[in-house]
């Protein structure tokens, strides 16, 4: 299984709100679902309530603060949890204070497979239930929930990539745009779904599609992280419909108006194919 990576709300020791508890959305209980559920809800207590005493779990699960003791013993040892430092403490006051414990960025990462694990098995059971259109019908008011609000520029297709960029980097996708030739490129340099996406492509081709129609322009998808490659890339032509009088193709440095070296990345991309 592939390691998810940990954002920075992760490294921070403090989770921000979704909304709902993890216990609703069955995410905690499920990335620890093989080692018991008395040992996925304590993980659920130190994610939602950490740093956490033993003892505090032990009053919210009904259990003995040993037994309790023990869980947190074998998550230690297994680098998922560990003793909150002194500097994220708060004052308790005169005499020791108690020990308390929180998830380790190890532990977090584990229970980001949860998230994936969730996501892939409820697109199957989509598929199973309706079929691929269902899936690609899914896909398609995914996308749109992120850059359909985008509103078009129709003096500069340029322009647009950007606000489809910075609507996709607000989703959590790290994207941004770059000039090649007599085009450019967005690049997604993260994909929160990318283990889910290397096993349903509809969710790529979906991106590929919306972004086309927010642009009013043919899109070409160069390349995809969850294909392995090191970020999402769509390469988009400034010239809108074969109009060459477009600003921003006007606009285009005359050392690149080549089409021959605007189109290095899809040229290599086609011999990718031809290869495979």
């Amino acid at each position: 299984m592939k390691t998810a990576g940990v954002s920075d709300g992760a490294k921070g020791g403090a989770s921000r709100s979704t909304g709902a508890p993890l216990r609703s959305q069955g995410l905690a209980p499920s990335g620890f679902a093989h080692e018991g559920h008395t040992r996925a809800e304590v993980v659920r207590l130190l994610l939602e309530r950490g740093p956490i005493t033993a003892s505090a779990i032990s009053s919210r699960l009904g259990l003995s603060a040993a037994g309790v003791r023990r869980h947190l013993d074998v998550l230690i040892d297994n680098g998922y949890a560990e003793i909150a430092p002194p500097r994220v403490l708060r004052d308790r006051g005169r005499g020791r204070p108690a020990k308390q414990y929180m998830l380790s960025a190890a532990g977090r990462d584990h229970l980001q497979h949860a998230y994936d694990d969730l996501a892939t098995a409820a697109m199957r059971e989509l598929r199973e239930i309706g079929g691929e259109q269902a899936l690609e019908r899914f896909a398609d008011r995914r996308v749109r929930s992120i850059v359909g609000s985008v509103q078009r520029d129709p003096e500069s297709v340029e322009r647009t990539a950007e606000r489809v960029a910075d609507a996709l980097t607000a989703a959590g996708y790290a994207a941004s745009t770059r000039r090649v030739g007599l085009g450019v490129e967005i690049c997604q340099h993260h994909c929160p779904v990318s283990h889910v996406a290397a096993q349903f492509p509809q969710l790529c081709e979906a991106e590929e599609q919306v972004f086309a129609e927010v642009l009013g322009t043919h899109v070409q998808r160069l390349a995809t992280i969850a294909n392995g490659d090191c970020a999402c890339t769509t390469h988009v032509p400034l010239t809108v419909f074969g109009d060459a009088s477009s600003k921003d193709a006007a606009d285009a440095p005359q050392a690149t108006r080549n089409p021959s070296v605007a189109q290095p990345a899809a040229d290599n991309h086609r011999l990718r194919e031809e290869r495979t």
